[in-house]
């Protein structure tokens, strides 16, 4: 099989493969984060707390009504997504056109309310949530084995990114979210309901939030701190993609993922503070990010 710096290639590619899946959820995740930042220009603290919400939905799915994991991975963004919506619509707009710290200030707020009722109803331990049938087992590469899951979370976490990138940069409706949060009121005035709009985008937002946390559920234990560490390297992946841009977020995600597993190899103490050091140089030497600029969604 060989090594590499005195490691089996096995080992090497098994942590870039675990890397990627974490590249995806980040992925996932900061392109709901740089999409309502990018278009609603709110600072939304409570991603993570969505995210949560987005797998216990699975889990209470599964567990009171009986219904799989599939029904969950469509039903849990839509209802998730469609409270999200109702936040924004009834307390978030509010704060429309204000200093961002108070929408920071909100949607904090909500996350501490989540993330505690959850703790009260289903306390701190994890509740495990079962892979699907159809998506168990695993791939023998030759040089590494790949759970059928882990493998489905790739392809799953890469269609959601290009069909939102597309959405938002090859369609009508993409066209007038971007005109809605630039020319608010030329926008207006052509017959376009830019408050609906906004709401839309939000709704999407979270919707993307709580489809990585029904894709996350298998693989991590259900419990209501499980969005609480992943926001804040989200956050930093939208930072050194660049506040706003998607693709930038998209592309800064996986190539994090993939750092942070081999710094598991070579050097796992770090593994947790090597995105951080990142950030730091980025922010030195691009302070808009590697993918930001002027104008950038």
């Amino acid at each position: 099989m060989g090594e590499i710096f005195g490691l089996p290639v096995g080992v090497i590619l098994g942590q870039v493969m675990l890397g990627l899946v974490n590249g995806c959820f980040y992925a996932v995740l900061s392109l709901g984060l740089a999409l309502i930042f990018g278009l609603l220009r709110i600072v939304n603290f409570a991603h993570g707390a969505f995210f949560t919400l987005g797998a216990f939905g699975a889990w209470m799915l599964h567990r009171y009504l009986g219904l799989g994991y599939w029904v969950a991975l469509l039903v849990a963004p839509l209802v998730v997504g469609a409270l999200g919506a109702g936040f924004e619509r009834t307390l978030l707009r509010r704060l429309h056109g204000l200093d961002p710290v108070y929408g920071l200030l909100l949607t904090f707020g909500l996350v501490l309310f989540i993330e505690g009722a959850l703790r009260v109803a289903y306390g701190t331990s994890g509740q495990p949530y079962p892979v699907p049938p159809q998506l168990r087992g695993v791939f023998d590469l030759g040089v590494m084995v790949l759970p059928i899951y882990r493998a489905w979370v790739i392809l799953a976490a890469l269609l959601a990114c290009a069909g939102t990138w597309w959405l938002i940069e090859r369609t009508p409706l993409g066209a007038r979210l971007r005109a809605a949060t630039e020319r608010p009121a030329l926008t207006q005035a052509f017959g376009v309901d830019v408050p609906r709009l906004l709401t839309l985008c939000y709704g999407v937002g979270i919707g993307l939030a709580a489809f990585t946390g029904v894709l996350a559920a298998p693989i991590l234990h259900v419990n209501s701190g499980m969005g609480s560490h992943l926001v804040i390297i989200v956050f930093a992946i939208v930072v050194i993609g660049g506040m706003g841009s998607i693709s930038g977020s998209i592309v800064t995600a996986l190539g994090i993922g993939v750092v942070e597993g081999l710094t598991k190899v070579f050097y796992s103490e770090a593994s947790t503070t090597v995105i951080f050091v990142v950030m730091a140089l980025v922010l030195v030497l691009r302070p808009r990010g590697l993918f930001g600029r002027e104008g950038a969604a």
